[in-house]
C-alpha cells in the first residue's frame, strides 16, 4: 500500500534562493527536451514518397529523441552550462522522466482509447516541484533523520513533523514543492503488507449516495449533508483582493505581493474544501460496509450553466477520497449508471417524469419522500445485484407517506 505524507518545510534565505533556482533550471531543461521532441515530430510527419501541403522541413532529419537519449545529453548540458552541475542529478532525470510521461499520455492511448493533451512549454515559475527518487539509501540525494531533511547540494532544512510516519512504512521518495504560504516535502510511503477486504458474506450495512448541489449528498436512509459552498463564502473577499492585483504594475513587488495574497485565498479555500471531503468520507466508510455512488460525467456537467457550483462541490475528488479511504479500511465501494435513477420510483419501480425543479417524488404507489433519497435508494438497488445481501430494497407504501429528510452535521475545523 503507498500513501503519501506532506509537511512543511522551514528553509533559510539562501536555500529558498537555491531551491526557486533549480525549479527555474528544471524548467528550461523540460522547454528544452520538448522542443526537440517536437522538431522531431514535426520533420517526420511527412512520408518519404510525399510532401506536405502545409510546409517541408528543410536539413538533416534528428534521431528520435526519448528518455534514455535525453538522459545521455545531460553530461553535454553540464559541460555547456555548469549552472546545471549544482542540481542533483536524479531530479534531473526524474524531470525528462515526466516529460516521457506526459508524452507518452498524448500519443499513446490508453485501453478505454483516450489519450492526454500535448506537452506545454513551461513558462517562469510553472515547475514548482521536483523529486528525489531515492530516501534514507546509502546513494540517496534526500535523508531523513527525526525532522531534518537533508539534501543534496542544498543542506540539512527543518521539516515540521505534525504527525509522525507510521510504522512500517519506508519512504520511497520525497518530492519537493512550493504553495502560496510556503514550501513542503511530499513523503511517498510504502507498506508491503495490503490492508484485508471485508468478505462479502460479512456486509452487514450498506447504502447507496446521491451527490447534488442542492444537498451535497443523500444517503438511502435519508441522511442528507449541506453544501457548504466554500468558493462561493470567499468569492467577495476574492473579487476585492482580485480588483487590488489588476491596480497593480505586473511584474513588480507589490503585483507579486498582491499575486501571492489572491493565491492563499485560493489555497485557503482548496484546504477547506479538501478537509470537508476527508471528513464526510471517513463518516460513511465508518458507518456502512458497502457504499454505492453514481458514475457521473462530471467534465461534461461542468460545461453547463452550473459549471461553477459543481465544481465548487468537486464530486470528482470526494468520489476519488472516499473510495481510498474505503480501500485502506478494507471496505467495498461500486459505480452504478445513474440514468433514470432520479425517475424511476423506488418502491413500485414506476418512471414519474419530473424537471429538477421538482424536488419531491410522488408516485401513484402512495410513495412521496425526497426526490434525492428516492435516488439514493434506486443506486443501493442497482449496485446491490449479484450480493448475498437481504434488506436492499426499496420504501413501501405500508411506511409513511411524508419523509422528512434529516441533515448531518460535520465541523470542519478550517
Amino acid at each position: 500500500m503507498l500513501l503519501t505524507y506532506q509537511y512543511k518545510l522551514n528553509p533559510n534565505p539562501e536555500q529558498v534562493v537555491m531551491l526557486k533556482t533549480w525549479g527555474e533550471l528544471l524548467r528550461r531543461h523540460w522547454n528544452y527536451a520538448l522542443d526537440q521532441r517536437l522538431d522531431w515530430l514535426r520533420r517526420t510527419r511527412s512520408r518519404i514518397d510525399c510532401c506536405s501541403l502545409v510546409c517541408e522541413p528543410i536539413g538533416e532529419i534528428p534521431s528520435k529523441p526519448d528518455y534514455y537519449t535525453q538522459a545521455l545529453d545531460l553530461k553535454k548540458t553540464k559541460e555547456l552550462f555548469p549552472d546545471y552541475k549544482n542540481i542533483y542529478a536524479d531530479c534531473q532525470q526524474q524531470n525528462l522522466m515526466r516529460l516521457d510521461k506526459a508524452w507518452k499520455r498524448w500519443l499513446i492511448p490508453d485501453k478505454n482509447g483516450k489519450r492526454g493533451g500535448r506537452p506545454r512549454f513551461k513558462k517562469r515559475g510553472d515547475i514548482s516541484s521536483f523529486t528525489f527518487p531515492r530516501v534514507n539509501h546509502p546513494k540517496a540525494g534526500a535523508h531523513l533523520t527525526g525532522n531534518t531533511l537533508k539534501l543534496s547540494k542544498i543542506g540539512k532544512i527543518e521539516v515540521i513533523l505534525h504527525r509522525p510516519i507510521p510504522d512500517g512504512f519506508e519512504i520511497k521518495q520525497a518530492t519537493i514543492l512550493v504553495k502560496a504560504d510556503g514550501w513542503y516535502c511530499s513523503f511517498s510511503l510504502e507498506d508491503k503488507t495490503v490492508p484485508a477486504v471485508l468478505p462479502v458474506d460479512e456486509i452487514k450495512t450498506t447504502t447507496g449516495i446521491d451527490v447534488g448541489l442542492e444537498k451535497f449528498l443523500t444517503t438511502a436512509e435519508g441522511q442528507s449533508i449541506a453544501v457548504p459552498q466554500y468558493y462561493r463564502a470567499s468569492q467577495a473577499t476574492l473579487a476585492r483582493q482580485q480588483r487590488k492585483l489588476s491596480r497593480k504594475v505586473q511584474g513588480s513587488k507589490n503585483y507579486n505581493f498582491q499575486s501571492n495574497k489572491v493565491a492563499k485565498l485560493h489555497l485557503h479555500v482548496a484546504r477547506q474544501r479538501k478537509e470537508f471531503h476527508y471528513q464526510v468520507a471517513h463518516w460513511l466508510v465508518d458507518s456502512y460496509d458497502l457504499i454505492v455512488f453514481e458514475n457521473l460525467n462530471i467534465r461534461g456537467l461542468a460545461r453547463t450553466r452550473r459549471a461553477k457550483s459543481i465544481l465548487d462541490v468537486a464530486w470528482g475528488t470526494f468520489l476519488e477520497i472516499m473510495q481510498a479511504v474505503a480501500v485502506k479500511r478494507g471496505k467495498h465501494t461500486r459505480s452504478v449508471d445513474p440514468r433514470g435513477t432520479s425517475l424511476n420510483c423506488s418502491s413500485c419501480g414506476e418512471r414519474v417524469e419530473k424537471t429538477l425543479a421538482i424536488r419531491v417524488h410522488s408516485c401513484s404507489c402512495g410513495l412521496v419522500i425526497d426526490r434525492d433519497w428516492n435516488s439514493a435508494l434506486n443506486l443501493l438497488k442497482r449496485g446491490s445485484v449479484g450480493l448475498p445481501i437481504p434488506g436492499c430494497g426499496g420504501l413501501d407504501i405500508s411506511q409513511p407517506v411524508k419523509q422528512q429528510v434529516s441533515y448531518v452535521n460535520l465541523r470542519c475545523s478550517r
